[in-house]
């Protein structure tokens, strides 16, 4: 069930709306708990009932797991849990590119099985690893079969995240006062829903439109000329930009709804100044489980041997190439190798992994020289800001033709066409640009009718990126009031010249959502809903 279906819409939100105030107004909270439980299971049943046991499954075992691991904490029994729970996520997700990847390369006459991936399976394997690992150093306070269901299942998150921490959400479960209607969280909760709904519907399924066929023509084989393989990429880069940011604004909206904050997980990531900045504010939750249960330790192992063997750490401010690489490269190349393949099977997302993996090594490491050397780390003046936000959104761009490609061979084949290999032609209607024809002549760029990039695409991606880097985002928008668990965002530049900017309750913002709603309902009604992108992962 996908949240901009007229189904999720206009039947099944309303319905568990109002079991859930029928049961909670009368302080019957944990009946308000189970029908949020059996509700998110109807959610997740509804693509494809068969997969409902292996939720089931998941959650009672690791359940029962993590209250052993709270009695008698064993390194050996977390290690199994931990394996057992790879081996499933590794079994649906990998078994297929694992087959592949050796009949290629040793033609030993395997067939790779047809293996459909379970729906959050990649979600829901990290939250309860995460539990196990916490029940074992002791830092799991609750222990409630029915609320730990509820932290799996929620169906605000359940499908494409955020991936939350129990601790954040246990607590929330357990206290009544989040139980009980509130027309703050409403009138907030329908608002991000509304904003992110816009924002998938009329933002990002068009620029997938636009970004489909090239990416379709590079995996062909088509010799992609310039602006083409430019406006391909950057189609799909707003694409997943305006999916990813409607699909985390309407989850934290939904959530609100029953009185729940989830945790933030999109904080404008093309205004970022360096890759560490950007994935401080990409996927979020991901980035702080894959630092706390993943680079943290692998860093902790390093330096404890290091220990060992008599070997000084290094002082603050200071660190010589040998220790740089060892407690700054090697974990963060693993660390972005283990991202990567978590968001896909294929080599294409290896190379994503690895690629951002180089982009993190290369900006710790500049920063350490600047740390050496004494220098500013951070500049806000727009004449050193405005470059790197540039940069680093290049290297996104780069980063996502992996993402997006089906294939290495389609992404090089991307790559060299954005490299203007292929040559660099204008759109015959440039010509009516005036100036633009005896320019092109100068500068040996043939007019012609290219297949996929027209003028108006141009400045619908203008436009957009504009949007993304002067606009305040959604939390920042409704930074008055709760939204996101614990977030405080920062005020926009905007926001201090354009009093509209900032939402406030009243009746000209609720007929400038609602005209919003209107014209975001109409668009997803007039035809199929399309899957969110993270729902593939």
């Amino acid at each position: 069930m996908l949240f901009n279906s007229a189904i999720f819409i206009t039947g099944f939100l309303p319905i568990v709306l109002l079991g859930f105030f029928l049961f909670a107004g009368n302080g019957r909270q944990r009946l308000a708990g189970l029908w949020l439980t059996l509700a998110s299971l109807v959610f997740y049943g509804w693509w494809d009932p068969q997969y409902l046991p292996l939720l089931l499954g998941s959650i009672a075992f690791n359940y029962l797991l993590g209250g052993y691991l709270l009695k008698r904490p064993s390194r050996l029994v977390l290690g199994l849990g931990i394996a057992a729970n790879l081996l499933l996520l590794g079994f649906y997700k990998y078994t297929g590119f694992l087959i592949g990847a050796a009949e290629d390369a040793f033609g030993l006459g395997w067939e790779a099985p047809s293996i459909v991936l379970p729906l959050a399976i990649s979600f829901f394997t990290f939250q309860q690893i995460a539990y196990l690992s916490d029940a074992h150093d002791g830092a799991v306070v609750e222990h409630d079969f029915l609320n730990y269901c509820l932290f799996i299942t929620f169906f605000p998150h359940l499908i494409a995240g955020p991936i939350t921490h129990h601790r954040e959400m246990l607590s929330q479960f357990g206290d009544p006062e989040n139980f009980r209607p509130r027309s703050d969280n409403i009138s907030v909760g329908v608002t991000l829903f509304v904003l992110g709904l816009f924002k998938k519907v009329v933002f990002a399924d068009p620029m997938g439109v636009e970004a489909a066929p090239v990416f379709a023509a590079a995996q062909a084989g088509a010799a992609l000329p310039f602006l083409d393989a430019w406006g391909g990429a950057l189609a799909y880069a707003l694409q997943l930009y305006f999916d990813f940011s409607g699909y985390t604004d309407m989850a934290i909206g939904l959530g609100l709804l029953f009185g729940i904050s989830l945790p933030s997980n999109f904080n404008s990531p093309y205004k970022a100044h360096n890759v560490i900045d950007y994935w401080s504010r990409w996927h979020m939750t991901l980035t702080r489980f894959l630092t706390a249960y993943v680079y943290n330790p692998i860093v902790l192992g390093v330096t404890r041997r290091r220990v060992a063997a008599g070997r000084p750490l290094p002082k603050r401010g200071r660190m010589d190439p040998g220790t740089f690489l060892a407690l700054v490269a090697y974990p963060t190349l693993l660390t972005m190798f283990i991202s990567g393949v978590w968001h896909g099977a294929g080599w294409q997302f290896v190379a994503f992994g690895l690629l951002h993996g180089f982009y993190l090594v290369v900006a710790h490491g500049w920063r350490a020289l600047k740390a050496q050397w004494g220098w500013k780390l951070d500049s806000e003046k727009a004449i050193h800001k405005v470059p790197a936000v540039a940069l680093t959104f290049f290297c996104v761009v780069i980063g996502a033709v992996f993402f997006r490609a089906p294939s290495l061979e389609a992404a090089f084949t991307m790559l060299q066409g954005m490299a203007g290999l292929n040559g660099v032609m204008l759109p015959t209607s440039f010509a009516r640009i005036p100036g633009v024809e005896p320019m092109a002549g100068l500068l040996g760029i043939a007019l012609e009718p290219g297949p996929f990039f027209r003028p108006v695409l141009g400045l619908q991606i203008a436009l957009l990126l504009a949007f993304c880097w002067l606009l305040p985002n959604t939390q920042q928008f409704m930074g008055h009031y709760r939204t996101a668990l614990g977030w405080r965002p920062s005020m926009a530049w905007a926001q201090r010249a354009l009093p509209f900017a900032t939402w406030k309750p009243g009746v000209g913002f609720a007929v400038a959502i609602g005209v919003l709603g209107f014209f975001a309902m109409a668009k997803a009604m007039s035809a199929a809903p399309t899957e969110f992108l993270y729902f593939q992962f």
